[in-house]
Order: C-alpha cells, then sequence, then structure tokens
C-alpha cells in the first residue's frame, strides 16, 4: 500500500477540527468534507490492490477526492466558518495531491 495513505490519514486528524467547526455552521458542506477526505483515504488504499486501468481509476477518484476536500475547506474560510488555512495542512494537502498525480501518471 502507498505510504501517502498514512498521511492521508494524519491529515484526517488534523483537519477534524475544522470539519467539526464548519459543521456548526454549514452541516452539508462539513459532511462533504468528510466524505470526499474519507475517499481520499479509502480509495488509495483500494487502488493499491489494483492493476491496470482499475488502480488508475482509484487514484483518480482519490485525487479528485483530495482536492475537493482541500476546495471544500477553502470554502468555509470564504464564507468565514473557520479562520485562515494553515501552511502545514496545505502543505499537507499538496503533498497529497502531487503524490497521487505523479503515480497516476
Amino acid at each position: 500500500m502507498l505510504r501517502i495513505v498514512d498521511v492521508i490519514q494524519t491529515l484526517i486528524h488534523q483537519v477534524r477540527p475544522l470539519a467539526d467547526a464548519v459543521g456548526r455552521k454549514d452541516a452539508p458542506l462539513a459532511t462533504q468534507l468528510r466524505k470526499a477526505l474519507s475517499s481520499a483515504a479509502l480509495n488509495t488504499a483500494e487502488g493499491s490492490c489494483q492493476r491496470g486501468a482499475r488502480r488508475t481509476n482509484h487514484y483518480c477518484i482519490a485525487l479528485g477526492s483530495a482536492r475537493e476536500s482541500l476546495v471544500a475547506l477553502r470554502a468555509a474560510e470564504a464564507w468565514g466558518y473557520i479562520g485562515p488555512l494553515s501552511p502545514d495542512v496545505v502543505a499537507i494537502f499538496n503533498h497529497v495531491i502531487g503524490t497521487l498525480v505523479r503515480v497516476i501518471r
């Protein structure tokens, strides 16, 4: 399994308080954020057991879900539900997204 799955799980731990804060203002957005970030982890893990096009498909879904999660947080930030995202969280998202892009290519 790709080590990036562990990084995504760490990211989930870091994002959880943000998702809780978003949920107090916009429950559907928080639910979408949680589902997307969980999907990134689950599809990355599942893709590592696949071959060929199935593997690529799972990694593409994981990549889309990781990007969706980051944009959900950016939207929450823009709506004023949360403060500015920490550079550390953004850096981890960029690491996850970059890794998935490289794996797909």
